[in-house]
């Protein structure tokens, strides 16, 4: 036997669809609703653009160092001058004739150095015949540098000339006590073999040195 009696399970499907009909109607007022209503705004717009600043350039003022003057010397004090002193007046003849044919003495010329007639070094310089040994054998010994107890070394300088001959002999080192007088005598005495410069003989300026020493 059918019965007539709904189940619960198809009233509770009913009720749904009702119910999301009448939400669906609900969102869809709102909706409306809300695309009337004005929304204004209650703060006034805020102006965005800020108040530049403003330089003002400042003239600048050139200024003039202005330059004081030096001060003036301080005046001198007055020297008493004694009146007792004479100033002799000196009279200048303005009368006085002038010759023009006269000749002026002129200071005389300067004598001019005559150029050195030797050579300081040559190819082949001079050889002293019999050498040095040989000449300090000629040495006499001057008494006076003896009894002083004077040694030393004197030295001669001079010209050899072509022929080998002592020409000019001077002391440009003594030691005194006689001892520069001998070795003057000495080396006057001297021969060489002369100098040569290209294959000609010729003057060569030369020195010798002297020794003197006492034997004890």
């Amino acid at each position: 036997m059918r019965s007539d009696r709904k189940k619960p399970s198809s009233d509770l499907q009913n009720y749904y669809t009702l119910f999301l009909q009448g939400g669906m109607i609900v969102v869809l007022l709102l909706f409306v609703l809300a695309a009337k209503i004005d929304f204004v705004s209650e703060k006034p717009d805020a102006d965005l653009t800020e108040e530049q600043e403003v330089t003002k350039m400042e003239e600048v003022v050139q200024t003039k160092q202005e330059k004081k003057p030096p001060a003036p010397p301080a005046p001198q004090v007055p020297v008493e001058v004694p009146n007792d002193e004479i100033v002799e007046d000196q009279s200048i003849d303005l009368d006085a004739d002038m010759s023009m044919d006269e000749k002026l003495e002129m200071p005389p010329p300067p004598e001019e150095e005559e150029e050195e007639d030797f050579f300081v070094a040559v190819e082949n310089m001079p050889e002293l015949k019999g050498g040095l040994a040989g000449l300090q054998k000629q040495i006499n010994y001057p008494e006076m540098a003896r009894k002083a107890g004077i040694e030393g070394r004197v030295t001669i300088q001079f010209v050899v000339t072509e022929d080998g001959n002592v020409e000019d002999p001077k002391v440009i080192r003594g030691i005194g006590g006689g001892c520069d007088k001998e070795a003057l005598r000495v080396v006057k005495q001297a021969e060489f073999k002369p100098g040569r410069q290209r294959g000609e003989p010729v003057r060569v300026q030369y020195s010798l040195p002297i020794t003197f020493k006492l034997q004890n």
